[in-house]
């Protein structure tokens, strides 16, 4: 173990929790990603401490007031100070995950080289405090500065112990555009099965963090998709490794990676996959409707979209979506006509993201598609009639103009809106109720 000449400044609240301990006669040190972050020069999301205190120590030096007993098995003790939450570990090493999610034992150790051996990845297993400095036993900031990720020590027993971290490497590495240090990688290639026995939940959280990562094509390795997603096509593969990366990064924009990803599956295909994830239906539901939609919009001539030649909408012809078997002469009003439609059934929010998606399959079309995207946000702006629910009648209206209640009386409202979509009809009491007329007279 050496200890580096090196500093930063530590979050006041993580600070505090170290003097506290610090004076109690325990050692103890801020580590993992926290320190790698702030050796990069960036702010910390997260401040984690781990100290030679047992889970009893810290309790009784905080006040089980102050403290939620996270993981006491697991020497986790989260101790809430200034309005944060901050996690505080005992020295351990531990045992594997045969659960998939959980170290089947732990044993407390007293020093912390030996708890920065147990962790995955030298650039997080470091630790620091502002009277030790730096504690970088394997070697960290060396692979900081080089950009690689590397495993801690055997790589092999690395991810035996928990084969989720076969996909973290491959996040972290996205993550800050780092090469993967050759025997790691080979590793994880080679032990890629092993993420059957982890559950499903944390497949899938990590599969997102690395979809976010800023360009994640080149880290996605064809073994382990086809063990996540064994329906995929690995001659897929490098197209969507392009579009993954036209689109942008970000947690915010990961459903849209996931449909370009899991586009050629089609949507019942991807909906099938996303549910064996456990993903929730929010997501699930999100990704299956752009994979649908965007088959709908980029029509093709084999499994997906990616093996389509990019031609406009107007030059194939009218999608399903026409309004009484007609559509538009107007290219540019049949495009308001299909944004409307989408507007009404979305929302602004899914058809941005569609659009995007749309964008980055056909490069050559991606102006198109950002114009479409502006055109929602203006229909938007402006209170454009897209929904039952934007019309100037309503069902107590058309009641008591005369028209019966039931399944008929949502025939009408549908007419109205498809002759309102159109510019068939103005969205005017007057008009849409004579028109209501005609419409359940027929």
């Amino acid at each position: 173990m050496t200890a580096e000449t090196i500093s930063f400044p530590l979050d006041p609240g993580a600070a505090a929790l170290l003097t506290r301990l610090h004076a109690a006669g325990h050692a103890a040190y801020a580590v993992g990603g926290c320190v790698r972050d702030s050796l990069l020069g960036q702010t910390p999301h997260d401040w984690d401490l781990c100290t030679s205190a047992t889970p009893e120590q810290v309790l009784e030096l905080f006040g089980k007031a102050h403290c939620i007993p996270t993981g006491l098995q697991h020497g986790t003790v989260t101790v809430k100070h200034g309005g944060e939450l901050y996690e505080i570990t005992t020295f351990r090493t531990e045992g594997a995950y045969s659960d998939g999610r959980h170290p089947d034992h732990v044993a407390f150790v007293p020093d912390v080289k030996e708890d920065l051996a147990r962790r995955d990845f030298t650039i997080n297993a470091m630790a620091y405090n502002a009277e030790e400095g730096l504690i970088d036993p394997f070697g960290g900031q060396n692979d900081l500065a080089a950009g690689i990720v590397r495993a801690v020590g055997e790589p092999q027993r690395r991810f035996e112990e928990d084969a989720l971290r076969i996909l973290r490497l491959y996040r972290f590495a996205a993550r800050f555009g780092f090469a993967i240090d050759p025997a790691t990688g080979q590793a994880a290639r080679a032990l890629c099965r092993h993420l059957d026995c982890v559950s499903e939940e944390r497949i899938a959280e990590e599969l997102s963090r690395l979809l976010a990562a800023p360009a994640p094509g080149a880290y996605l390795e064809a073994e382990v998709l086809a063990v996540i997603f064994p329906e995929l096509d690995a001659a897929e593969l490098p197209e969507s490794r392009r579009i993954l990366d036209a689109l942008e990064p970000g947690m915010e924009h990961v459903p849209v990676r996931l449909a370009a990803l899991l586009c050629p599956l089609g949507e019942a295909g991807a909906r099938a996959a996303l549910k064996r994830l456990k993903c929730s239906n929010a997501l699930t539901g999100t990704v299956a409707t752009l994979v649908g939609e965007s088959r709908e919009l980029l029509p093709q001539t084999r499994i997906g979209p990616f093996h389509c030649p990019p031609h406009c909408l107007r030059q194939q012809g009218p999608t399903h979506r026409t309004v009484f078997g007609r559509t538009s002469d107007s290219p540019l009003e049949e495009t308001r006509i299909q944004t409307k439609r989408l507007l009404g059934k979305y929302g602004l929010h899914m058809v941005e993201q569609l659009d995007a998606l749309c964008g980055a399959i056909a490069p050559d079309r991606v102006a198109e598609f950002a114009a479409q995207a502006e055109l929602a946000r203006q229909l938007e702006a402006d209170g454009a009639c897209c929904r039952i629910n934007q019309l100037a009648v309503n069902g107590r209206d058309l009641m008591d103009a005369g028209i019966r209640p039931g399944p008929g009386l949502r025939r009408v409202l549908d007419a109205l809106l498809e002759q309102v979509l159109t510019g068939q009809l103005p969205n005017e009491k007057a008009a849409l109720l004579a028109a209501a007329a005609q419409v359940a007279a027929s």
